[in-house]
């Protein structure tokens, strides 16, 4: 029987060969990154900083650009504060951690290092040689419910843009409690009297980033596209209403979401600060000073075992003064053009039945939501057919969900401003996954699947999120799915349109369907249905999201 030291011995040698086993590992896949690159160094506000530079492609890579202090210590629940300059050189090859977060939608890929509250870091691609200016820039915040997310996502990587000739830049901003809680005390040592936002103020403070340094990379700060998908697009609704914000943009693009009501719109500052103050109360910390003192892990399992999803966004009189409607309706959102849209099937219909499709189901939950307009919704949402109670299902049950707050900021910008608005409907069908094991996940990507999990339905549609790694041309990078010659047909339309409007606030050019913008006098506006054959269309079921913007009062 071997003795305890040589059990010990022997397990340790085994842990070392794993531990040099990995590191080789991750060398060798560094190493295959970075085979054609040389280092390169760009001076920005805060000292030098050094990236790399592909001689294959042509881009250059800064990833894990710090854009603000860490929010850490005292500075936790505080707005982004100013970086400090630094001396010597910065290297800037690797992303920086993820913001703190549970694995609430498990399908995201993270290429981050680690999860932190140290989070406040930005990636630049970009195609520029050492003459090149005046380039047109994209800011992209990424989804994930304000509560999950990571700038380092392949789906959101720069490179296939930047090769369009767009400066590229993904930034993180921080999530759930440790990005928006709100506090009485935190709204008296603020300087603006108010609390929460603070990952809202990060994409702010991202986006200032930018307009100062992104000369360094040849991009164009007066030239600045903003956009984002879910959450991140919510945010780029929220950028161009903010007064903080609006001036810095020359463009915006929304993929699915606005925060206009029911889709994460604001609550009002003090609403948000009594729920900040019972969470901590029912905590056992009834001072921010206490919470404060806390440990990351400490803060992050109490966020974890309240079962909460998120915070509010507030309306804090600082960043949000108004509501949406309010401010474009009042036209004092940022007066640039605006490319949106969202997806033909965005979530299934059993999100609003909650069972099977069956006339009688469908029919008392639609009577359950609008007991005295069940009619007129019967009439938007017709159910002749077990197959046309599905489609209206998950039609209904993604128009409260996301759909019809994409379309009010639509219908608000073409009303109330004079820049075009282009509109657009995803509809290309997944192609099959490549492992059969796996389903396809909320946020995009995908997630195990147990054994008694039951088979997907068909699909109807285009879910939530799917069009992440189409219009960003990034295809390849994304494993998971059997992509064809029709999917990578459509990357390519829609990245294309949507490269176009960064450069020139119009997505057309030469070899795409014509796309025209909506006025505020179309009845039926214009609608760039994207798919395998993608069409221009008049908008088809506008009397919906009519009947739904009384409904929630928002106009």
């Amino acid at each position: 029987m071997l003795q305890n030291e040589t059990i010990i011995h022997l397990i340790i040698m085994r842990n070392l060969k794993i531990i040099l086993f990995s590191l080789l590992l991750t060398f060798n896949f560094t190493n295959a990154q970075e085979t054609n690159s040389f280092p390169v160094q760009v001076i920005i506000e805060n000292g030098i900083i050094e990236g790399n530079y592909d001689t294959h492609t042509g881009i250059q890579r800064y990833f894990g650009i710090p854009f603000a202090k860490p929010p850490i210590g005292e500075l936790r629940w505080k707005a982004p504060q100013p970086l400090e300059h630094w001396s010597g050189i910065k290297e800037t090859k690797a992303f920086g951690p993820r913001p703190m977060q549970t694995m609430v939608f498990g399908d995201m890929k993270s290429r981050s290092n680690g999860v932190s509250e140290d989070c406040l870091y930005l990636n630049v691609w970009t195609p520029a040689d050492r003459n090149t200016k005046d380039l047109p820039v994209l800011l992209y915040f990424y989804g994930g419910g304000n509560v999950a997310g990571d700038a380092s996502e392949p789906r959101y990587d720069g490179e296939s843009m930047a090769k369009e000739g767009i400066v590229v830049v993904t930034t993180n901003y921080r999530l759930n409690i440790f990005g928006f809680l709100a506090h009485p005390e935190l709204s008296t040592e603020a300087s603006y009297k108010a609390s929460g936002n603070y990952g809202l103020l990060d994409q702010n403070a991202a986006l200032k980033w930018v307009n100062k340094n992104i000369a360094a990379f040849g991009g164009d700060p007066n030239k600045i596209t903003i956009a984002g998908e879910s959450a991140g697009s919510i945010g780029t609704s929220q950028q161009m209403a903010s007064p903080l914000s609006k001036d810095l943009i020359a463009g915006a693009i929304g993929e699915s979401g606005a925060g206009i009501n029911p889709t994460m719109s604001p609550v009002s500052l003090k609403d948000a600060e009594n729920m900040g103050k019972e969470f901590a109360e029912n905590a056992g910390y009834p001072s921010i000073a206490a919470l404060r003192k806390l440990s990351t892990r400490e803060v992050y399992e109490i966020y974890n075992e309240s079962k909460k999803f998120g915070f509010p966004t507030v309306l804090d009189g600082y960043f949000l003064p108004k509501t949406l409607p309010e401010i474009f309706e009042n036209k004092e959102q940022a007066m640039v053009p605006l490319l949106l849209g969202w997806n033909s099937a965005e979530i299934p219909g059993m999100a609003f039945t909650q069972g099977p499709y069956t006339d009688e189901n469908y029919v008392n939950k639609v009577k359950e939501a609008y007991p005295k307009e069940y009619k007129k919704v019967l009439e938007l949402y017709p159910h002749s057919s077990e197959k046309e109670i599905e489609l209206s299902a998950t039609a209904l049950a993604s128009d409260r969900f996301i759909s019809y707050s994409t379309w009010k900021w639509f219908d608000l910008h073409r009303k109330n401003s004079d820049q075009p608005v282009y509109r657009y409907l995803y509809s290309k069908l997944r192609p099959p996954l490549v492992d059969n094991t796996l389903a396809s996940g909320l946020a995009g990507g995908t997630v195990s699947k147990g054994s008694d999990t039951p088979p997907a339905p068909v699909a109807v549609g285009a879910p939530h999120a799917c069009e992440i790694e189409y219009c960003m041309g990034n295809l390849h990078l994304v494993e998971d799915y059997a992509w064809t010659a029709d999917d990578y047909k459509v990357s390519k339309e829609m990245m294309t349109y949507f490269a176009n409007f960064i450069k020139t606030g119009n997505p057309n050019g030469e070899g795409l369907p014509n796309w025209e913008a909506a006025t505020a006098k179309d009845k039926n506006p214009a609608v760039m249905v994207i798919d395998t054959e993608s069409k221009l269309i008049e908008a088809r079921n506008d009397a919906r999201y009519e009947f739904l913007d009384k409904a929630y009062k928002n106009n």
